[in-house]
């Protein structure tokens, strides 16, 4: 007999750091000031651009964001810095990433009521791992005591639901009885803080889902994932070009051409209708329809794609009770946002209601989760 796969506890780690957007601006327009004066002459010779200045009302017009969490606040918002100051630790020291990933796993764990002993198999599903090897995953399976294995997957902003997607698959083929999935998103090294387009958009945060087969859940709120469905095509719409090639390439590492990039405008043009219907063509092969979901737990990078791709899909904007938004205090969280969502609000659905955890990003690639309340 086929078995039954169930969420069965979700766990958020938040930093105790935030940035409001009138910060960021402020420090952002503070130097692009001195950038233009320094750059006065080339600037004046058509060589370079101006910086132009930003605005919080701007920032959050066209995203929905007010502010962000981050990792390590020092640094950021110096004009002679423009990124956080992280102490590299020694190979003996547990490592940034699995810090923040074990304490969103705990929190996972207490919720399923699941000790190490009940776990086979660790998954950190992530944008960025902050090293090639070991693993993030091992290290985390470590820190926790698991028995069993664990390993590392990177898709950008689809990562948690594609972590998930192999939980599923893993628990099905009886290869795991009970995995954790964790994305651990450490974001904020990556981000240009002297980009006015992009500056604001991520923040940091950690989040962790059990996922196990029915007979072993104790839990008394959980969810059976009734399928999963998963899709990319390839674009260069949203890159991040940093790699260890860098150094044979004898480039700059940490250029801005090496950082977060996004053509934003195409990057709405093109996913908002590819989410919609992969979303549509998920209820289908259930026999439903939009309007039969309770809840939307939907990728959280901005408020205009979720308003648009709902309106495509109910011919009406979502309310914030069928799809709630948390990017106005946690930013764009990469992968995380949906798992965000879903660990705040679940608790009020009732047994039979329909759900769907669904991420969209860089790939482009789009993953999706139909669940129901047990």
């Amino acid at each position: 007999m086929t078995q039954q796969v169930v969420m069965s506890g979700s766990g958020l780690w938040t930093p105790k750091h935030s940035i409001t957007n009138e910060e960021l601006i402020n420090s952002y327009n503070a130097y692009s000031d001195k950038f233009n004066a320094q750059n006065a002459d080339k600037i004046a010779a058509g060589e370079i651009e101006a910086k132009p200045h930003s605005s919080a009302e701007f920032v959050e017009k066209a995203s929905g964001i007010k502010s962000r969490y981050i990792y390590e606040k020092d640094g950021v918002l110096d004009i002679n810095r423009m990124r956080p100051i992280i102490a590299e630790r020694s190979d003996d020291q547990i490592s940034n990433q699995a810090e923040i990933a074990v304490a969103a796993a705990k929190k996972a764990m207490k919720a399923a009521n699941k000790t190490a002993d009940d776990i086979d198999a660790v998954i950190v599903s992530c944008a960025y791992v902050q090293r090639s090897y070991p693993a993030i995953a091992i290290e985390v399976q470590a820190e926790l005591g698991i028995k069993g294995f664990g390993f590392d997957m990177l898709v950008a902003c689809s990562a948690a639901t594609f972590g998930m997607h192999r939980a599923y698959e893993m628990i099905k083929a009886q290869t795991a009885k009970t995995v954790l999935v964790i994305n651990p998103e450490l974001v904020s090294p990556q981000v240009n803080y002297t980009d006015r387009d992009s500056h604001f958009i991520f923040g940091d945060v950690a989040t962790a889902i059990i996922l196990e087969g029915e007979d072993t859940v104790t839990s008394d709120n959980a969810f059976n994932v009734l399928s999963t469905k998963a899709f990319t095509q390839f674009s260069s719409n949203i890159r991040s070009n940093h790699g260890y090639l860098n150094r044979a390439n004898d480039t700059d590492p940490y250029g801005a051409d090496k950082l977060f990039n996004q053509e934003g405008r195409k990057v709405f043009k093109d996913v908002c209708p590819l989410a919609a219907e992969h979303i549509r063509a998920h209820l289908a092969k259930h026999d439903l329809m939009p309007e039969d979901l309770t809840r939307w737990w939907l990728h959280q990078a901005n408020i205009n794609m979720n308003t648009l791709i709902s309106k495509r899909l109910l011919g009406r904007v979502a309310t914030l009770e069928e799809a709630p938004i948390v990017l106005d205090r946690y930013a764009n969280t990469a992968s995380a946002g949906s798992v965000i969502a879903f660990n705040l609000y679940n608790k009020d659905l009732v047994k039979g209601d329909f759900g769907i955890l669904c991420s969209f990003g860089a790939g482009y690639s789009i993953g999706s989760l139909l669940v129901q309340k047990r």
